[in-house]
């Protein structure tokens, strides 16, 4: 393997960690402020690039941190190395509830996901950027031009909202809410359409555009996407002039005058 082989177990339900044990030597590659706790022996270093290219120079780094900046990640990466002599454990936690998806790369080969969605992978995994090829897709898409590449034949992590559905498709189109894909195979096309007439556009809660992905590969699909948890958040929190809903007591309503 070209990749690290690294253990891991994912723990929780619905607020996942994932669990990665590293023998002496090897290294998992995580996002800045990713890391959750780790075990004696594990030393870490933020580092331009994914370390998957060891012979890469200066500048081949620096411009990959430059495309990474376009996702709106931080232009370094931690490079978790159990420097210890025996096997020694470090987890990461996903930023928001949700799934984590432990991907297999051997067996997945290249996967593209959305920009925000990598956790963390085996040293050896290219962490990289896509461009959408077509225009409406990359304008209305809900991922816009830009995607995430990850590429190995080790393991790689993704985090998603809500829960996880995975399907294969052998032909078939599937049309999803523009917000829900969270990685799929390249061998998909990836494209969006119409969601409707114009009343269904309008008026039918599903946005004006709808995902479209055809062909024979896998699809990971998350049924909450953190945007629309947000929105939600955001719309009933009174300090933001949201709705108020009426959780609290008289006395509870009451204490948040006073917090004001």
């Amino acid at each position: 393997m070209n990749c690290h082989k690294v253990d891991f177990e994912i723990i929780g339900d619905d607020m996942q960690l994932v669990e990665v044990e590293l023998d002496p030597g090897e290294t998992v590659v995580a996002e800045a402020g990713a890391m959750n706790y780790m075990e004696d022996g594990i030393e870490f270093e933020a580092r331009l690039g994914d370390g998957s290219k060891p012979d890469e120079g200066v500048m081949g780094k620096i411009f990959s941190a430059a495309k990474r900046s376009f996702t709106g990640e931080s232009l370094f990466m931690t490079h978790f190395t159990n420097k210890g002599s025996k096997k020694a454990r470090v987890a990461f936690a996903a930023p928001f509830p949700g799934k984590i998806i432990a991907l297999n790369q051997a067996m997945t080969g290249e996967i593209l996901c959305q920009k925000d969605s990598f956790l963390a992978a085996a040293l050896g995994t290219s962490i990289d950027i896509a461009f959408q090829k077509k225009l409406g897709a990359g304008f209305f898409g809900g991922e816009g031009f830009i995607l995430q590449r990850l590429q190995g034949d080790g393991m790689a992590f993704v985090h998603a909202g809500g829960t996880i559905v995975e399907k294969k498709l052998t032909g078939e189109k599937l049309r999803v809410d523009t917000g829900c894909i969270v990685a799929f195979t390249p061998s998909l096309e990836y494209d969006i359409e119409r969601a409707g007439g114009l009343k269904s556009m309008v008026f039918g809660g599903e946005g004006l555009f709808l995902a479209t992905l055809q062909g024979t590969g896998t699809v990971w699909l998350q049924s909450l996407p953190f945007s629309r948890l947000a929105d939600r958040v955001l719309e009933h929190a009174p300090s933001a002039g949201g709705t108020d809903q009426g959780e609290g007591s008289l006395l509870g309503g009451a204490s948040r005058i006073f917090e004001r």
